[in-house]
């Protein structure tokens, strides 16, 4: 075993894999760029090298900082996590010609797998079905735009590199191809620096079930069983578990027999995941998609059903060590799920969110377990993945499963930032969910069932009772009566204050029910109905659900226009920084045309002009850093005859 383990990642898998190398006596050595120096995997690791500053490109993507880092160190292993460069192949081959170990498998086999029209050939001639597709590298967007006009929409476009969904495109148009081929080029070359693409038939309420395999360097190779991914939002899984309420024992072993082909075809060491696609009314036609060259987010769910911890036997492979079962020694017991939590807003459209974790609760227990990169002070921005945690919970049966994880994610707190907590925990509860009744389209077609704008009372109501709570007197003996806010006045009836507030629409609200606040809580009874809610600096959150209330002023809002930008303003929807800019000052556009672009953790928004009129002002140039609510550019409405109204 190593001595000395350098883990070139962040956030919660770099915690994740730093908690097993503890546990086996290996040194850890953390690296971090200017925007993780108080980061929890830098406080976790017995050591930690900055590695550059808060741009991925010059600090976790910098192949020559992390090597030297690895250096400075003394480290002879480097666990390159998931992301970044977990599947760069030329990164695999450079830790190898530094005399360090790369804890995954071959560059060959990660070139290979990397490469899904490569990876598709030869898992094909190893005798593995395929999804039908077009063949060839290299195809020009007529060339891809002509497959998939033989091929028959629907469509799926995919970069050929990388993988998490980023730059896939689902075509049903076939007017919309020359679009949606330039997003999905951009989109790749950003994600992964190579914009090629090839295009699959899509399946209709598809399900995505990967087999996780494990192989050593003595050929010896085994699967794990598999997991259910088929709750995913715009290709990204939000919600996977293990096992899967669709497989039956042949299906599962026939499926996990061409996952071990698939590995077996690459020559692959250590763990990994082939991923499948299988039409929900006939498991038994599953085809592959693609093979993750590297741990899975998904990974602890494997890890609660098998027993195994799969970072331990991911060094001991890479030790040289062989695997110490084989395939009849894997059980499958009991089911666990897992939820992963982003700083996104589901009512804002699931776009990406920022801020400073104020108050923090994951919870932790009996048959529950949250990896996590988060502590409180934690800031959230743009620059990296919004994923920031995951809960997982294990029960004897999948329902046990289910309502400890909606019970988990309920007792989840990250105030500060927005997450999308309270949506999974309503996620998990619908009857289709229940049921194991699953595709990839599901969350897409009852989001708006789980995901609303409106503020409930009670949200104001304990705004409100902080807000009163926060004036009273803290002194003790004589108080002017004046000062306390009980509504007392002088000959009159006492009336509540009123207060200014804002989380969605401004509203003036005066508490009229009982309450109690402390530093970090709130309850309030409301028509006989008592609420609680955590608090934290303008934040209130419960169930998983938050809220961000901020004082409104009404009549400084009135001078200012403060709070709202107009209707002829675009403004920045999520902070990120601009991308494309397609328009200049003058320029005359259509209702509905695509004008900029925004990313943010890895996410592309196109802004759209919201009437036909004349590009005004322009306020950003691509690489400009917005916040949220930023006035990105002003279009000028026509008027009904076409001219630029006055």
């Amino acid at each position: 075993m190593f001595d000395t383990v350098l883990v070139a990642n962040r956030g919660e898998i770099a915690v994740r894999v730093i908690r097993t190398l503890r546990s086996l006596g290996v040194r850890s050595v953390a690296v971090f760029s200017d925007a993780d120096a108080d980061a929890r995997h830098v406080r976790e690791a017995d050591t930690a090298v900055r590695i550059g500053p808060a741009p991925a490109a010059e600090s976790y993507l910098s192949v020559e900082r992390l090597l030297e880092a690895a250096a400075r160190t003394g480290a002879q292993a480097v666990h390159p996590g998931y992301g970044f460069l977990a599947e760069n192949a030329g990164f695999a081959r450079a830790c190898e010609e530094a005399g360090l170990v790369f804890i995954g498998p071959s560059a060959d086999a990660i070139a290979l797998m990397g490469d899904k029209i490569r990876a598709k050939e030869t898992v094909k001639a190893a005798g593995v079905p395929v999804v039908p597709g077009s063949s060839g590298s290299g195809l020009s967007d007529d060339r891809l735009a002509e497959a998939a006009r033989e091929i028959g929409t629907p469509v799926l476009l995919k970069p050929s590199a990388g993988g998490g969904g980023k730059g896939m495109r689902l075509v049903r148009d076939v007017t919309r191809l020359e679009e949606e081929i330039a997003a999905a080029r951009r989109e790749a070359r950003a994600s992964f620096g190579d914009d090629t693409l090839l295009v699959e038939r899509w399946v209709d309420r598809p399900r995505h079930i990967e087999i996780q395999v494990l192989a050593d360097g003595h050929g010896n190779v085994v699967h794990l069983g598999e997991r259910e991914c088929s709750l995913q939002r715009r290709h990204q899984k939000i919600i996977e578990e293990a096992p899967s309420v669709l497989l039956d024992e042949e299906t599962r072993a026939a499926m996990g027999e061409a996952a071990v082909q698939a590995a077996r075809s690459c020559g692959y060491r250590g763990a990994g995941t082939v991923e499948f696609i299988v039409p929900g009314g006939d498991p038994s036609s599953y085809y592959f998609m693609e093979m993750n060259t590297r741990l899975q987010v998904e990974h602890p769910v494997t890890e609660l059903i098998t027993g195994l911890d799969l970072v331990e036997w991911q060094l001991r492979v890479a030790a040289g060590e062989r695997l110490g079962f084989a395939q009849e020694d894997v059980t499958l017991t009991g089911h666990a799920v897992e939820a992963r939590i982003c700083a996104e807003d589901p009512a804002r459209g699931f776009l990406p969110s920022g801020g400073t974790v104020q108050l923090l609760h994951e919870p932790q227990g009996d048959g529950v377990r949250t990896d996590s990169g988060l502590s409180e002070g934690t800031e959230v921005g743009s620059l990296y993945d919004p994923m920031l945690s995951k809960v997982i919970t294990y029960g004897p049966d999948r329902a046990t499963a289910l309502r400890k994880l909606r019970s988990a994610l309920a007792e989840t707190v990250t105030l500060g930032v927005q997450t999308n907590a309270g949506f999974l925990r309503r996620l998990l509860a619908h009857p289709a969910v229940v049921s194991g009744e699953l595709d990839t389209g599901l969350v897409e077609r009852v989001v708006d069932e789980l995901v609303s704008t409106d503020v409930p009372d009670e949200v104001y109501e304990a705004a409100a009772a902080a807000r009163l709570e926060a004036l009273r007197p803290r002194s003790e003996g004589w108080t002017d009566p004046f000062s306390v806010p009980s509504g007392w006045r002088l000959g009159g009836t006492p009336k509540q204050p009123a207060f200014d507030l804002r989380v969605a629409d401004p509203v003036t609200y005066a508490p009229r029910g009982a309450h109690a606040v402390t530093d970090d809580r709130v309850s309030v009874t409301l028509d006989g109905v008592r609420h609680s809610f955590h608090r934290a600096g303008d934040w209130i959150g419960r169930d998983g659900d938050a809220w961000q209330v901020r004082d409104h002023d009404p009549v400084a809002a009135s001078l200012t226009g403060a709070g709202h930008a107009g209707a002829d303003s675009l403004t920045a929807p999520m902070p990120g920084t601009v991308t494309v800019v397609k328009v200049a000052v003058g320029d005359e556009v259509a209702a509905g045309q695509s004008l900029l672009v925004v990313e943010a953790m890895k996410m592309e928004h196109v802004i759209s002009a919201p009437h036909a009129g004349t590009v005004a002002e322009i306020d950003v140039t691509p690489g400009t850093t917005v916040a949220m609510d930023q006035v990105l550019a002003v279009i000028a409405p026509h008027d009904k005859e076409g001219a630029v109204a006055e």
